[in-house]
């Protein structure tokens, strides 16, 4: 039976380039497109079947930023497909974001500056929003719609015969210093990028507490520093090929600085090779390019506790709730 790998965001970036390796992987491989730009997927998928000419490569139209997108897409995922094997969290965004360069020139002379450089931990600030479903915009896109969608989409992944695997793309500027459970959105602070990552580990680590007993396995992955989108919202393309010499060089004293989206998508490829079953769930697998353009992974700890992973899911559970009542009420007023 051919395998089914879904991927959210997969329509440029590293979505886009896992896509790819995924095929070079396994030929064989359904893939599903899950994008929000219908016009850009359709553009990604005639790439890839440039490449790869008897692929199965279809697309589902998915915002998870918004909630009505969501269930939209999962019923749509549910007619399709029987199961998915692969279900890859890779959308995300990040809104207005600054670099501080007081920040950069204090830390780049002090104690800190491999560790600021490695995870730039002090040096991004983003400006967030509400969405129209009420809720802080990054906490939506990043964290809370791809776990709506998972559990909207529980029969297809949960079967102790044949283990599914979720794999989040997290980040390691995931800084527990920039998560608070009283404020797990981040409404009310300036890295809401970090804080939505942090708690996608802590709803990684969560949702294997749940959910392995059913068959269904998480994992999270850093791409390490990649030349994207998000990447260029942050500093215009030109500067960036400006300063990639320096990255490069960079990879001497950090491997994390992988630079491209195929490279940065080797953790996620690794995982497709392990058995979920052996995987430490409190471990990230971190994508890692050498100086000589060799890829590997390195798995690291997650700063994370099991209790406030619950107590987080417990919160998530209880939004949920809240936010299908009131779509479910907005249906019902139609």
């Amino acid at each position: 039976m051919q395998k089914v790998a879904l991927v959210t965001g997969a329509s440029s970036g590293i979505g886009s380039a896992l896509c790819e390796r995924l095929l070079q992987e396994d030929a064989s491989l359904r893939v599903c497109l899950a994008c929000r730009n219908m016009e850009k997927a359709n553009a990604t998928r005639n790439k890839l079947l440039s490449h790869f000419t008897h692929a199965d490569i279809s697309i589902v139209q998915i915002d998870v930023g918004k909630l009505e997108s969501v269930l939209h897409a999962a019923e749509e995922i549910k007619m399709r497909f029987h199961r998915l094997d692969y279900l890859f969290l890779n959308a995300g965004i990040m809104v207005n974001p600054r670099i501080s360069f007081w920040a950069f020139l204090q830390g780049i002379f002090s104690r800190r500056a491999l560790r600021m450089l490695t995870t730039a931990e002090g040096l991004m600030s983003q400006e967030d929003r509400v969405s129209p479903d009420g809720l802080q915009e990054v906490f939506e896109t990043n964290l809370f719609g791809h776990f709506v969608l998972i559990r909207q989409l529980e029969p297809l992944l949960c079967c102790t015969e044949r283990p599914s695997q979720l794999v989040w793309t997290s980040s390691v500027n995931a800084h527990k210093s920039n998560f608070s459970l009283d404020d797990y959105q981040h409404s009310k602070g300036t890295e809401a990028y970090s804080s939505s990552k942090y708690a996608t580990d802590l709803t990684s680590v969560a949702l294997n507490n749940h959910f392995n007993k059913r068959g269904l396995y998480s994992s999270v992955v850093c791409p390490g520093v990649v030349m994207t989108n998000m990447t260029y919202e942050i500093l215009s393309p030109f500067l960036w090929k400006l300063l990639f010499p320096i990255l490069w060089l960079l990879r001497l004293f950090t491997p994390t600085y992988t630079l491209t989206p195929y490279n940065g998508a080797e953790a996620q490829i690794w995982l497709t090779k392990q058995k979920p079953e052996t995987l430490d769930p409190l471990v990230k697998c971190h994508s890692c390019t050498t100086v000589f353009g060799k890829n590997y992974i390195e798995l690291r700890k997650m700063d994370v506790s099991e209790d406030m992973a619950e107590k987080l899911y417990a919160k998530l559970l209880d939004l949920e709730k809240q936010v299908l009542e009131r779509c479910n009420n907005l249906q019902n007023k139609k």
